[in-house]
Parts: C-alpha cells; structure tokens; sequence
C-alpha cells in the first residue's frame, strides 16, 4: 500500500503559500508518477496546481494504450473525479494510491547520489570515442535539454532528486493535458503515458541509454530534416540545397567534427535577435519571425551567425526541435550555449 500522509479522512489540498510536509509527500508522489518536475517544496503553488489538474484531465480522459503505454489512465478512475478543480480530495487521493500500487505503471526513477551520477554522466559523455555528432554541439544541446543533468539535485527546501523531466502542454483546447513528457540528459520525448516497462532501464533510467537516442534523433534530423524529407527553410535560404556539410574538414584529419570553436568564431558578427521584429532568416515572410511564448523568450543577444558555420548541424538542431517560432528560438538559445564553451 502507498504510503500517503495527505489520506485523511475529509482533508483537501489546495492552493496555499505555507510550508506542509503532506504537500511534499503529494508533490513526491506526483513526480515519481510524472505530473509536475518540481520544486517539491512543500508549497501548493501553480506547478503542484498545474500537475493535479494534467492528472485530473488524464483520469477523466487518457487511454494511451494503443500508442503502447501499458494502461489507461481512465482506469484508475473510480467515477470520483469528475472535474478539473487543481484541488486534491480524498477521492483523488484514492487515484493516487491505486497508480502509485499498480506495478503496471512504471514511476520516474531517483537517485540515491544525484550528484555522483550526473558528474560520472557528463564525464562518460566527453570520453566517448568517435561520436557522429560534434562533441561541442552535443555538450550544447544537453545543456539546453537539462543543464547536462540526468537526475535533479535537491537544494535547500528542494527534496527533488528524480530523473530531468520535461511536460509539454500542446494542446490549445485543453491546456492542462500534457501532450508529451521528456525524459533524463537528453530530454528523450515520448507522447504515451505511463512509459512502457522497457522505457526506464533502456534510456529514461540509464543516462548513456538516453544519450544514444539523443544521439540518433540529432543524426536523423541531420541526415534526413536538413536537406531531406521535410527541409529545413533556414538552410536552404542560406546555403541552399547542396550536399550536407557534416564538417569543413574531411575523414583522417584530427579536426573533424572536433575543432567547433574555431568554426564558430568565423560567425561573427554576432546577431541582436529581437522577438516580434527579426526574421527567421533573410528572405522569410514578413510573419515569420521570432516570438515570445510560453517556452522561450524570443529576444536574443550575441547570437553567433549560423549562416557563417561552415556545418549544417546548427539547421539540424533546429529540427530537433520541430518547426515554427519555438524551433527557432530554441536554436538560437542552443548558439548561445554553444558560443559560451570558449
């Protein structure tokens, strides 16, 4: 049985800027159950609010079963939840331990020595041998993705020391679903919920199981989102649609996809990027610009000039993170992190 210090019998949990320890426990159970990414603090302020009510919303809706998680989320329902309040009653309470009971559903793994791990991470990461993607823009990408973090480390008042989660929340209509869940280094993203059994030792778990699919989504999107399939429009406003440039220098020389920072140096000058005025690119639509929104703040300073990197994984970067105004933001805060390793 989960053991839960907020089943009391008539007790509510709801928005409140003390200090409570049943708060904490509430805020640790849904974190291992992947509803909020923290702070678990005690606090029932907007992300503890914004997690009841994604859980809400999924026990009234979700059944992801068919896109391979291994049980709906309606089924733990047990008709007490029938609307999106934010609050915790002793009904959901009741949902809570079922999910937290059933070993069907897989919980977002800890870590006994969160900061151990993610030193002993980032170093296996800089040792790796002969790594497809440049080892300055993979550093770059992971520290966009989780600050080069596979486990959060808890701080004062902070007890939180799971796996690095991301929720995504894309769906207009109904704003408290979560329509995709990263996971670890990497942020690996996955769009069912609960992960399947396999999902936690193979990549959400193990640190370089998660970095091998951060690997190999990069590589696709370089291989085939760039020039290929879907084309990235940065690129071929810029460098056309030529062969892909992996790197300026060719097989055998001891530069290749190595020697980034000199690359980068030749993309000056830097670039003022100011949200609502500047273009994606020279030549995009007048609309297409960058934007503030709920992910990223659209205006950037000292940005280097990816049209002047002699590469195209930059226009690959961009695609790891899909299209429209957040892939671009989203690249250019990446070279920003990639200008900031000297």
């Amino acid at each position: 049985m989960a053991n839960q210090s907020y089943a009391v019998d008539g007790l509510v949990l709801q928005q409140s800027a003390d200090f409570s320890q049943q708060v904490q426990d509430l805020q640790r159970d849904l974190r291992s159950l992947g509803y909020v990414k923290g702070p678990l603090d005690g606090l029932y302020g907007g992300g503890t609010i914004n997690g009841v009510k994604a859980l809400q919303w999924d026990l009234i809706n979700k059944d992801d079963t068919a896109l391979g998680a291994p049980v709906a989320l309606k089924s733990y329902n047990n008709g007490s939840v029938a609307q999106i309040t934010g609050a915790v009653d002793q009904g959901l309470v009741a949902c809570i331990g079922a999910m937290l009971d059933d070993g069907n559903f897989p919980k977002v793994p800890s870590s006994n020595d969160p900061h151990g791990d993610n030193v002993r991470t980032l170093a296996a990461v800089k040792a790796m041998q002969n790594c497809p993607v440049p080892m300055p823009y993979l550093l770059a990408i992971l520290q966009q993705e989780s600050s080069q973090m596979h486990f959060q480390v808890p701080s004062r008042g902070n007890i939180d020391n799971f796996v690095v989660s991301g929720l995504d929340h894309g769906d207009q209509d109904n704003p408290f679903r979560i329509t995709s869940r990263g996971y670890g280094i990497g942020q690996y993203t996955l769009k069912y919920h609960p992960v399947k059994p396999a999902d936690v030792p193979a990549f959400i778990l193990d640190p370089i199981g998660n970095l091998g699919t951060t690997i190999a989504v990069l590589q696709d999107k370089f291989n085939n989102e760039v020039i290929g399939r879907a084309g990235a429009d940065d690129r071929m406003a810029e460098a056309g649609s030529g062969p892909l440039r992996p790197c300026q220098y060719t097989d055998g020389d001891a530069r290749r996809l190595t020697d980034c920072v000199n690359c980068k140096a030749a993309a000056t000058p830097l670039l003022q990027i100011t949200a609502g005025t500047t273009l994606w690119y020279t030549g995009a639509a007048a609309n297409d610009v960058y934007q503030k929104t709920i992910y990223h703040i659209g205006s950037y300073s000292n940005v280097p000039d990816r049209s002047k990197i002699p590469c195209d994984w930059a226009y690959a970067v961009r695609r790891y993170n899909g299209s429209g105004p957040d892939s671009y933001s989203y690249q250019a805060e990446f070279l920003q992190k990639l200008a900031a390793q000297g």
